[in-house]
């Protein structure tokens, strides 16, 4: 392939290959030429043009394919078009000359169709160049067309078109030539052809006027004809040529001189629209001008024609614009609405269904896709009206009943089609605008809802359905409709129930509401349920009274009563036994009863019987579909018995014979009902009726009973979707999907209609359907049967098995005709339903007689005509091996196919047996079929050479594709033969034959994934592969067809993932973004998807070949690939594809918003900003409109076809707008991630400036807010709850970001109006109660961000606060409900959450300004305190808040206990929550209970335990009324008087409920909980346990703390996060200090009580005598399991488990900072343990205890540069201090242990502290640490000579360590030790240090200080000297001073030296100059006997002291006296801040 890759074709490589390859390497050298030469250099290009041409003419003769025809013919007009053009003409003759040859035959057909496709790529490309030439060109061309066949057609009509394009206005004398030769083909047999002509006449009409003026009638009965017997591609093709032919007419394109010219007469829009309904209406048979032949009603229209025609008037408005539709809307309504009610498009119900459904898709299809959302709602007005005429002038006919008037009744008729295709756009309409369609109802102008009301009791019951189920869209859309319509319409039922068409509309209306209601998250309220039951109950109850209604009473009661059952469990458990009951008295009891039944009555009473019971039982379907959770054994139990009666009467032949056949319909209603609840409930569950039932069902899909020849539709989707190829049935995949179904043969289908089955207006919709569409009964039986089949043939024996298999193949001999065909495939149906079941229930087919009764039937039908059975054959075929299984029986099947194909020569049985080969390996896989892969492999590879039939080749490729999938690694071996045989079919097939191409690009892709990885590889034989599956993609990409690119792209997808080097990226992604716009909604789809995994990996390249489209003027402008995706979000509604659009917005925003902020964050402006109408598309939009009414008519038409298509066609939809909004916050949580500058300010305009392109976020916060403000303040409900989620993201992100240019401002603080007005909205009466939830936490985060400190300005956001919260305390029930009751709690439970919120926020601040907690009561006065003043918009709410809060509290308490004390929640519900919605309440409270717990526990410890106590404060705070309520909440019954609780026990239960709901959330917290509940939830309980009452109440019950403790020590194992255990640590420290206290006060008690008694008081505490702590009970044993747990998580070396452990390693890391505070935490609360126990308690737990200390101490003293102590060390030697002072121990039991106890502790830290340990510990600490226990312990216990001898010696090595710190430290401590007040313990350490001091300190006059530290280490040694000095006696003083004042006077430096010191060197000799003076005074005695000693010594001072004099009095001399001694100017400029 690599020497293809050349400018000329290299010809010795071409001659050297095999001839099989030689077309792939020519095709690869075009393709390469193609790339080439646009890029090529000119003159190289001229240089080899003339070989270049021999070259390719040359090609033309060597017949080539299709796909090389036309790139050969693309490169030949390129290479003229760059190259000289000299021989363009010889070239052109060439070709003409080989088009005229009379050779007929095959094989030189190839090089005509090649001649013909190089002469109409020259006239495209080249154009007038040619102009002289052309008209002997095209006579040429027609000529040939004549003789031509279909291929030679298609091609010369494909040329024309080319030579039309390409010649423009220039080809007119052509014109009418091409018209008239083409015309004629439009009815060709070959649908390929009849494309060609519709394309070639399309390019015609741009500049040929007459085919619009003079011939357009012409024109269109022609479009009408070439629509007879069309396929789809000839419908998209004829109807666009049809509608756009009929736009131009009404508005021509042309420049106006042409048309001035001929005086040509415009059509107007009636003649137009008259024309095309002409299609609709009559199809293509003619038509006469007079217009009695048109009433004649005859044939009915082809339906081909009509669906085309249909598809005709969408191309017509979409050429025309939006702009012209909302102009024309009311006329063009009318016209479309008109054809509906004409009795043509109405003569059966089944052509009424589907001229409606084209009607309503016609409507879809403009008026969803090409207005904006205003002209939406005009158009919906305009539909009101409409429906109004419609309804007055049927009211009109109904009132005049008397006048006999025929004609009017057919009025009626036809009216109820309009009203139902008016009725559905008109819902669909409001379900699409959603919440913005809420000036419609709002309006009273427009009447909406009066206008759908009244349609209600129309005549007709499809027209009242379609008014029900537009009633049910406008409630879905406004959910605040939803309850006032059911209200209303309840009420019209009750006034009008004398009224037959009342009863049936209202209760059609009532079960269409109930039915949306899943589709509302906020409900109806739980009443309204009763209210239906009661109705409901009332109708059936009064249906007998009146026989003119019992009919419909009854069905509306039984309508009701199963639209009820959608509301779920939770409204249906409470009517469950009036329901069981309701269902057990409509069938008769017995067997008798029954009997006694089918004697009597007559034929009206049989009718309301059977409806009745109909009724019933779908009614029990609904329950049993939507409460499964309600069926309990029982339940089912009683289900039985009326099923089990309807099973019995299943037939009622004899019933129907004697009153008549109209009883069928009601009878097949019963059975459809039955069959459906069947199928849902456990076929154990009528196990004993098998037998009979089977009888029925089989009776019922054979059509024994039937005259009809019903089919059933579910054929279609119990095949394999993948076979769709071959069944058409992809058409499902269309954007015609709707209409398109009326065209597919054979199968019943597409005729739904909600007549047909009143229930499906309450089901839910199955996903992708606009409206329901259930299908006509006798199909709905069958298909009901045929699903039951399938569910109870699994649990059948096997002898019935076969029994009825024979029966089947029994009923097929029988029937003859097109009744064998439909009973065939009702039989196969079932087949296929039997064996998935089985296959889904893991069970066997049977014994061999059952598989050959089987395997008969199925190989019969693989050699049917009718396509889909033998699809359906093969499918069964699989199904059965698959459920068999057994390698024996897969050969015999395959062996059989392998015989058939080898002899056969029909298409029908080398279709079936080949698709029965290619199943069987689908369902038996690779491994199973594994034997037979070879032989099925060859077959099928030799069919698909099979040129004659494109049938076998598609089918066989078809099998081919399902092989290579199943057989996965297996097909290795297979891929090169499979490979080159898919590349020639390629090359060769025709393009025409489209279904073999779309199956080669199945098989290409089967490949691709079968070579999988493989594909990246460099070998020969991989890069074949691969390139040879490169230029097969090539292939498939251009072909004309789009489900072949739709291929193509999958497979180049295949290829990305697995070798993505390989795949071009350049030229695959321009050609998707082509594909974005194309009409085919598969390969927009295939588009998408492969832009999603494209920009899962390369997002930043995609963009930017996408941009390179831009530059081209193709669909993509400025805003890129993502403006064209946002822009696609608006117009589709499919929805895999708009998932994929999000996914791939989102991963292009992932990979690309932080580099490019500001164009994404416009573009998500740009959609946002259309809510509020200011766009800049919407300003540009009206000033061209205001132009274009300034300009003449004339003009006007020429600009406004084509203008409208550059603009955005319509302004974002809520839905992209939402999504927009959901960007903008995952661009600052994205950007969060990024980079610290996106929330700093001044950074991000530091780096700013560094590069002008970085972008931040915070630069942007102006946008950001405005775009949250615009989505806040939106109509649309789910665009404001997206608004404010995003407003509460900005406010968390950038509330504490500074604003550099006003320090002590935050940026936010500009905006704070903004967010006030965004908020204010949300608060109005009628929001829905989740905004008002989402804006109450955005205000919280708001008032607690702390951006505003101004109260003034917050007011405005609090005041909105305080109006919810009136709301909240007006109690339940208080307003008019609309919502179920949890929205309501959710409301009130946001609001107190909201306040809690704030409430925490500020009593933050409060710590740091005020020291003291204790003087709460002047609040008031603190509003000059900035931060507290947020306590004066709390403190008035309080009171009440106090109330609720703890009353929300509550209710949390008793929702969250477990299920089986069910029996103690409250009877009529809590403080907030109704009974009946507890499952939903429970969401909410489990939302909102933690920050209200702290807030309850802040407000307990502020006031709170005296809260009841009548001091001053609180009688102000509460009023009397507002306590009274306060007990009585908190009091469990409340029945009893108010008195009877005292504070005590109030506050018992307060604290109980607090602790209580603390334990049980921290017991288990979800691992989904946030981590702020945990941290609420313990910031609460340390918040409590800071006021005494609670220190009490937990200290007195022992067990509480140890519970509380051990619960803690769970919620450690779980959560990591080092905040919630700092939090874990705080709360038990609390716990130890309350139990301190506690025994504190006791054994102070015991004091003052026992003075006799001495130990007494001691002996308290835990451990009591014995010293034993009971593990479950004891408090200092939880405490310490827990501490234990922290040291080792953070210090894993402390547990011994831990560090002998294999997988441990002894490395240490350093403690990180929170990990140190936590350590540092637990030891302090460690040490304070002891103080809990009794002295023998202490004994049992110090060893532990003192142990860890050591143990930490070791392990974090660690040297730090710094010399900074570590916090943990600090603790740790504050906790020795702790210990070792102990009071409680020294008592005479214990001494002895507690000295060993602290011997052993000194002794380990010595040992630690040896200085060849490893790690180098901090001596310092370490000295402190021993320099603790020689203060605090008694010489007896440390006296000991070891541990004194150790000490000194750590003495010793600090002071001769070389760190002046260490020493400094080291003297300080030994100046503490030598004073300390025992002389016993102090004298040795003088004895043995003092030596080495006074040496250390003189030698300090050889080596003098060089800095401060080691000046400082001088300096405190001579402090310690003096100390010594001191201490010593008189008679020793001398001696002492002789050693002190030499060295001090050694210290001192003469003058010349004293100049050249350093600063230290100075700072010395001033300091000894200093002391001398000092102690000279001190001891004169002693000092003048030293002095005098040494004369040398006087001299040296003398003249230092002198000197020092002389600077004084110098310095004196310079400067003024007063000054004040000056710091450094640099310091005065740093205390500003």
């Amino acid at each position: 392939m690599e020497l293809a890759h050349s400018l000329l074709l290299n010809e010795e490589a071409l001659a050297q290959i095999t001839e099989a390859k030689r077309p792939v390497f020519i095709f690869e050298w075009l393709r390469f030429l193609d790339k080439v030469l646009v890029a090529a250099n000119k003159t190289d290009v001229k240089e080899k043009q003339k070989k270049l041409v021999e070259q390719l003419t040359g090609l033309i003769s060597s017949s080539p394919g299709p796909p090389t025809r036309k790139l050969l013919a693309k490169n030949l007009a390129a290479l003229y078009s760059i190259g000289d053009t000299f021989t363009v003409f010889q070239t052109l003759d060439k070709c003409n000359d080989i088009i005229k040859s009379k050779d007929d035959t095959a094989a030189y057909l190839p090089t005509k169709l090649a001649a013909v496709a190089c002469v109409g790529a020259f006239y495209e490309k080249m154009g007038r160049m040619l102009g002289s030439s052309f008209p002997e060109t095209v006579n040429n061309l027609l000529k040939s067309l004549k003789s031509a066949e279909s291929q030679g057609r298609s091609e010369i009509l494909m040329s024309l078109q080319k030579v039309l394009n390409g010649l423009g206005g220039a080809a007119a004398s052509c014109h009418r030539d091409i018209y008239k030769n083409a015309r004629s083909l439009l009815t060709d047999r070959s649908m390929a052809v009849r494309c060609a002509v519709a394309k070639c006449l399309l390019e015609l009409q741009n500049e040929a006027v007459f085919m619009w003026t003079a011939e357009l009638e012409n024109v269109a009965t022609l479009c009408f004809k070439a629509l007879e017997n069309s396929n789809y591609g000839v419908r998209v093709a004829v109807s666009k040529l049809l509608g756009t032919v009929m736009a131009t007419a009404l508005i021509p394109k042309q420049a106006t001189g042409t048309m001035m010219r001929q005086n040509v007469k415009r059509a107007t829009l009636e003649e137009v629209l008259e024309l095309m309904a002409t299609g609709f209406l009559r199809g293509g048979s003619g038509f006469l001008k007079s217009g009695g032949e048109m009433l004649k009603v005859g044939v009915s229209v082809n339906r081909e024609v009509r669906v085309g025609v249909t598809q005709a008037y969408v191309v017509f408005v979409t050429t025309l614009g939006g702009q012209w539709l909302e102009r024309n809307f009311a006329t063009f309504l009318s016209h479309v609405l008109d054809l509906v009610s004409h009795p043509r498009a109405t003569q059966t119900h089944v052509d009424a269904v589907y001229s409606r459904r084209c009607v309503s898709f016609i409507l879809r299809a403009t008026v969803g896709s090409l207005l904006g959302e205003k002209a939406q709602i005009a158009a919906a007005k305009d539909i009101c009206q409409a429906i109004g005429k419609q309804m007055k002038a049927v009211e009109a006919v109904v009132n005049d009943a008397n006048s006999e008037n025929k004609s009017g009744a057919a009025d009626v008729a036809a009216s109820q089609h309009v009203m139902v295709c008016a009725l559905q756009e008109l819902g669909s309409l409001v379900q699409s605008l959603n919440a913005t369609a809420s000036p419609l109802i709002q309006e009273p102008s427009i009447g909406l809802l009066e206008t759908v009301t009244s349609v209600l009791l129309h005549p007709s019951m499809a027209a009242r359905l379609a008014a029900a189920w537009c009633l049910r869209c406008v409630a879905v859309a406004l959910p605040f409709q939803l309850t006032p319509f059911l209200d209303r319409c309840a009420e019209r039922l009750n006034n009008l129930k004398t009224s037959p068409e009342a009863v049936s509309g209202y209760s059609f209306a009532m079960a269409a509401l109930l039915g949306g209601v899943h589709q509302c998250p906020l409900g109806i309220p739980h009443a309204k349920g009763k209210m239906v039951v009661s109705i409901a109950e009332d109708l059936l109850r009064t249906a007998a009274q009146n026989s003119r209604l019992s009919l419909q009473r009854t069905q509306a009661g039984w309508l009701l009563l199963g639209a009820l059952m959608t509301l779920g469990p939770s409204v249906v458990r409470y009517h469950l036994p009036k329901m069981l009951l309701l269902w057990r008295n409509v069938f008769p009891r017995s067997l008798k009863e029954l009997e006694a039944e089918k004697a009597r009555g007559d034929s009206f009473t049989w009718q309301v019987t059977l409806e009745g019971r109909a009724g019933a039982l779908c009614a029990m379907r609904s329950f049993v579909a939507h409460c499964p959770e309600l069926l309990t054994e029982d339940v089912i139990r009683k289900l039985m018995t009326p099923i089990e009666c309807a099973m019995t009467m299943m037939s009622i032949p004899s019933v129907i014979k004697a009153h008549g056949a109209h009883l069928k319909a009601s009878a097949a209603m019963v059975r459809l009902r039955l069959y459906d609840i069947l199928a849902l409930l456990p076929p154990k569950t009528y196990e004993g009726s098998f037998n009979a039932l089977l009888r029925e069902l089989v009776a019922e899909f054979t059509l024994t009973d039937n005259s009809a020849n019903t089919t059933t539709s579910l054929l279609r989707s119990l095949c394999h979707y993948d076979d769709s190829v071959l069944l058409g049935s992809w058409l499902q995949e269309t954007d015609h999907k709707s209409i398109e179904d009326q065209c597919i043969t054979g199968i019943s289908c597409a005729c739904g209609a909600l007549e047909h089955d009143p229930s499906s207006i309450y089901l839910r919709i199955p996903a992708g359907e606009a409206v329901p569409g259930p299908l006509p009964l006798g199909v709905s039986v069958i298909d009901a049967s045929v699903a039951l089949f399938g569910v109870v043939f699994p649990h059948v024996s096997y002898k019935h098995r076969l029994q009825m298999l024979d029966h089947f193949a029994e009923c097929v001999k029988q029937a003859k005709g097109v009744r064998q065909q439909a009973v065939q495939l009702n039989i196969f149906t079932a087949v296929l339903s039997a064996l998935k079941g089985l296959a889904e229930n893991k069970s066997t087919l049977g014994p061999e007689e059952v598989r050959k009764s089987a395997l008969t039937l199925v190989m019969g039908a693989l050699d049917n005509p009718n396509p889909i059975l033998r699809c359906a054959a093969g499918e069964a075929l699989g199904r059965m091996a698959q459920v068999v299984g057994e390698a024996s029986f897969i050969a015999r099947m395959a062996q059989y196919s392998f015989d058939k194909l080898k002899s056969a020569r029909d298409v029908v049985s080398r279709t079936g047996h080949s698709l029965a080969l290619g199943c069987l390996h689908r369902y038996v896989g690779g491994i199973g079929s594994g034997q037979h892969l070879k032989t099925s492999v060859s077959i099928l590879l030799a069919l698909a050479q099979d040129g004659t039939s494109p049938e076998v080749q598609t089918w066989s490729l078809h099998s081919l594709a399902l092989i290579v999938d199943s057989s996965g690694p297996m097909y290795r071996g297979y891929v090169e033969p499979t490979l080159s045989l898919v590349l020639t079919l390629l090359l060769t097939v025709p393009p025409s034959h489209t279904e073999v191409h779309q199956c080669l690009g199945r098989c290409l892709g089967a490949i691709i994934t079968t070579v999988g990885p493989e594909l990246q590889g460099n070998g020969a034989t991989i890069s074949t592969i691969r390139s040879s599956c490169l230029v097969g993609c090539a292939i498939t990409q251009d072909h004309s067809d789009s489900l072949v690119q739709a291929a193509a792209i999958s497979c180049l997808q295949q290829l990305h993932m697995f070798a993505p080097r390989h795949v071009n990226l350049s030229s695959l992604v321009p050609s998707l973004c082509v594909h974005l716009c194309s009409s085919h909604l598969l390969l927009r789809r295939a588009a998408v998807a492969c832009l999603r995994q494209l920009a899962q990996r390369e997002a930043a390249e995609v963009c930017e070949y996408a941009m390179s489209l831009a530059r081209n003027g193709v669909n993509i402008t400025e805003t890129g690939l993502e403006g064209v995706l946002f822009g696609m979000l608006d117009r589709e509604t499919d929805r895999k594809l708009c998932s994929d659009i999000h996914d791939t917005l989102g991963h292009m925003l992932s990979s690309l918003a932080v580099e490019n902020l500001s164009h994404w964050l416009m573009l998500c402006k740009d959609v946002l900003a259309a809510s509020s109408g200011k766009t800049i598309v919407g300003i540009w939009k009206d000033e061209e409109l205001e132009k274009k009414d300034e300009m003449d008519d004339d003009t006007m038409f020429t600009t406004l076809g084509e203008e409208d298509k550059s603009k955005p066609s319509v302004a974002p939809r809520w839905a992209t707008r939402v999504f927009a909004a959901d960007c903008l916050c995952r661009v600052i949580m994205l950007c969060e991630n990024a980079n610290k500058a996106h929330f700093d300010l001044a950074l991000a305009r530091s780096a700013r400036l560094k590069n002008p392109k970085n972008d931040f976020l915070v630069l942007h916060l102006s946008d950001l807010i405005r775009m949250a403000f615009m989505a806040a303040t939106d109509h649309s409900n789910q665009l404001r709850m997206a608004g404010l989620q995003a407003l509460e993201d900005i406010i968390k992100k950038f509330a504490s970001v500074p604003e550099p240019e006003f320090p002590g401002h935050v940026i936010l603080e500009q905006y704070q109006a903004n967010v006030g007005a965004a908020l204010r909205p949300a608060f109005s009466q009628d929001t829905p109660s989740d905004i008002i939830a989402k804006a109450c936490q955005v205000c919280s985060a708001w008032i607690g961000s702390g951006v505003v400190s101004d109260l003034n300005d917050l007011r405005r956001v609090h005041n909105l606060l305080v109006s919810s919260l009136d709301k909240v305390q007006a109690g339940k029930g208080s307003s008019s409900q609309l919502y179920r009751e949890s929205a309501t709690t959710m409301e009130k439970l946001a609001v107190l959450k909201a306040w809690a919120e704030v409430n925490k926020a500020e009593t933050k601040p409060k710590r740091v300004s005020k020291s003291t907690e204790e003087d709460e009561d002047d609040f008031g006065t603190v509003d000059e305190l900035p931060p507290d003043s947020l306590i004066t918009l709390v403190q008035p709410e309080l009171p009440a808040l106090s109330r609720l809060w703890l009353a929300a509290l509550k209710d949390y308490a008793l929702l969250t206990l477990p299920a089986e004390f069910a029996t103690q929640l409250p009877p009529d519900g809590g403080a907030f929550y109704t009974p009946e919605t507890i499952d939903t309440a429970r969401l909410h409270y489990r939302n909102s209970w933690a920050p209200i717990l702290h807030a309850v526990a802040l407000w307990l410890n502020s006031t709170g335990f005296n809260a009841s106590e009548s001091t001053e404060e609180t009688a102000a705070a509460i009023p009397n009324a507002q306590k009274r309520a306060m007990s009585i909440t908190l009091n469990q019954t409340p029945g009893t008087p108010p008195t009877t609780k005292s504070l005590l026990e109030i506050n018992k239960d307060r604290m109980h409920l607090i602790l209580g709901v603390s334990i049980q959330f921290l017991c288990s917290p979800r691992p989904e909980e946030p981590v702020e509940h945990v941290t609420s939830c313990l910031q609460a309980l340390h918040t409590l346990l800071d006021s005494p009452c609670a220190r009490i109440h937990i200290a007195e019950d022992q067990l509480l703390g140890v519970e509380l403790l051990s619960v803690l020590h769970r919620l450690l194992l779980t959560w990591d996060p080092p905040s919630v255990q700092l939090l874990v640590t705080g709360v038990v420290q609390q716990i130890v200090r309350a139990a301190q206290d506690y025994l504190q006060e006791k054994r102070n008690t015991l004091n003052e009580d026992d003075i006799q008694e001495k130990e007494n008081p001691l002996a308290l505490g835990e451990g009591g005598e014995s010293g034993g702590l009971v593990p479950g009970k004891s408090l200092v044993f939880a405490a310490m399991e827990l501490l234990m747990f922290i040291l080792v998580r953070h210090m894993p070396h402390l547990s011994s488990k831990v560090s002998d452990s294999p997988s441990h390693v002894a490395a240490k890391a350093h403690l990180s900072e929170d990990s140190a505070r936590l350590v540092a935490a637990t030891v302090t609360i460690l040490s304070d343990l002891p103080s809990l126990c009794s002295p023998a308690g202490c004994m049992t737990i110090l060893p532990t205890i003192l142990f860890l200390i050591t143990r930490v101490l070791k392990e974090t003293a660690v040297k730090s540069a710094d010399n900074q102590v570590p916090p943990p060390v600090s603790a740790a030697l504050q906790g020795i201090k702790t210990i070792v002072t102990l009071p409680t121990v020294k008592t005479d039991e214990t001494q002895k242990q507690w000295t060993g106890l602290i011997r052993s502790t000194l002794a380990s830290i010595l040992e630690y502290s040896q200085p060849a340990s490893k790690p180098i510990l901090d001596e310092v600490s370490i000295l402190t640490a021993i320099a603790l226990f020689l203060w605090s312990a008694s010489t007896e216990i440390i006296g000991v000579q070891s541990l004194q001898n150790g000490c000194m010696n750590r003495f010793k090595s600090a002071l001769n360590s070389c760190d002046p710190w260490v020493q400094a430290k080291c003297y300080q401590l030994l100046l503490s030790v030598f004073q300390h007040t025992n002389r016993a313990l102090s004298t040795p350490y003088i004895h043995s240090l003092a030596p080495i001091m006074v040496e250390k300190l003189k030698a300090v006059e050889r080596s003098r200080p060089n800095n401060n530290l080691e000046l400082l280490a001088v300096q405190e040694g001579i402090k310690v000297l003096e100390t010594l000095v001191a201490l010593g006696e008189e008679q020793n003083r001398v001696q002492l001073l002789a050693l002190l004042v030499p060295t001090l006077i050694s210290y001192l430096l003469n003058e010349n030296a004293f100049a050249s010191a350093s600063t230290a060197s100075k700072d010395l000799h001033e300091f000894a100059l200093q002391n001398l003076m000092h102690i000279g005074p001190l001891y004169p005695h002693a000092f003048k006997t030293v002095m005098g000693a040494a004369p040398e010594l006087k001299t040296r001072l003398e003249t230092a002291v002198r000197a020092s004099q002389a600077s004084k009095a110098k310095a004196a001399a310079r400067q003024p006296p007063p000054t004040v001694h000056s710091t450094p100017t640099i310091k005065l400029k740093t205390s500003f801040f």
